[in-house]
């Protein structure tokens, strides 16, 4: 009689906030936390970071984790409780990190890491305005405690500085075209649901039948995601506060502290090398990356997201 074969076991989905952090072992390896020491995580978000840190730093260090969306901190509390070694979590942001630090009682730190990049978590949570594929309202702050949703910025902003956003911030090829398919739509009716905005995007550059994967083994890039990108990259200023993080980054480190930028994004990366080359040369870094750490083909596949990751990083003196 023959045997029968066992169907294969079904494939578990990853529950949320369970995804590895973005080039965690890379960012272990070059910042080399040690037992007993100050790390300060600036975007802790869901702690995937955090908690590997706490754990080289064991019960005799201090993590600070910084967050300027407030709805991340109690995941990341839970996590890094569970750890049990000392932690303080602060909503805030991490541009004004020297005072952040001083109301803390923390002279300066050994470790000061940055992940530049979305969560997961933020994406797929429609209710943020994060999301092209996920219909919402029009968000898009980090801190929903302030500031202007993208809604309210698409309902005044001229069309030079939309223009500019989208090839600045978003490296949008087709930014005319985009920004005045924007200004008409927003002429006829106001632009409030993130799928409204995305049908615009997909119309205006011919690909309303856009598809993430056009064959096996392809990606594609949605036709929207490069003006989502802009858009929150100006809801939240997140230039002028990278620009100010690493204005008094080296005044937040101890001599011999490490510090790491990941940026997904080419302006980003232009700033955190401009401003460690600049160190560099005044003495205040002792060494720097030469190139971007950048994740391997591994991570890439498990993590689509995080093809456009690279990490710097620099050493204070």
């Amino acid at each position: 009689m023959p045997t029968r074969r066992r169907p294969p076991p079904r494939r578990r989905s990853t529950p949320a906030g369970e995804h590895r952090a973005v080039l965690l072992d890379e960012v272990l390896r070059v910042l080399g936390p040690m037992p007993g020491e100050v790390v300060v995580d600036c975007t802790v978000g869901w702690a995937g970071h955090a908690v590997a840190l706490l754990q080289r730093i064991g019960p005799n260090g201090l993590l600070l984790g910084l967050d300027l969306d407030a709805d991340n901190l109690p995941r990341a509390r839970e996590r890094l409780t569970a750890v049990g070694h000392p932690f303080r979590l602060r909503h805030g942001n991490f541009a004004a990190l020297e005072t952040l630090l001083a109301e803390e009682g923390i002279h300066r730190a050994h470790v000061v890491l940055a992940d530049l990049g979305m969560s997961s978590m933020q994406l797929d949570d429609a209710e943020r305005g994060f999301s092209y594929v996920r219909n919402g309202a029009l968000d898009m702050r980090m801190d929903r405690s302030r500031g202007k949703t993208a809604a309210q910025v698409l309902e005044c902003i001229s069309f030079a500085d939309l223009k500019q956003a989208l090839t600045d911030l978003g490296d949008e090829p087709q930014a005319h075209r985009i920004t005045e398919a924007i200004l008409a739509a927003r002429d006829r009716a106001p632009i409030i649901q993130t799928q409204q905005l995305a049908r615009i995007v997909q119309e205006a550059t011919g690909a309303a039948r856009w598809r993430l994967h056009p064959s096996a083994g392809k990606w594609n890039l949605h036709p929207a995601a490069r003006t989502f990108q802009a858009l929150r990259i100006l809801v939240n200023r997140e230039l002028g506060n990278l620009g100010n993080l690493l204005r008094v980054l080296p005044a937040c480190l101890l001599p011999g502290g490490r510090a790491g930028i990941i940026s997904f994004h080419s302006g980003e990366d232009r700033l955190v090398k401009r401003s460690f080359r600049e160190g560099h040369m005044a003495g205040l870094y002792r060494i720097i990356s030469d190139e971007p750490v950048r994740p391997g083909f591994v991570e890439r596949q498990a993590n689509p997201r995080s093809r456009s990751a690279k990490l710097r990083w620099a050493v204070c003196v």
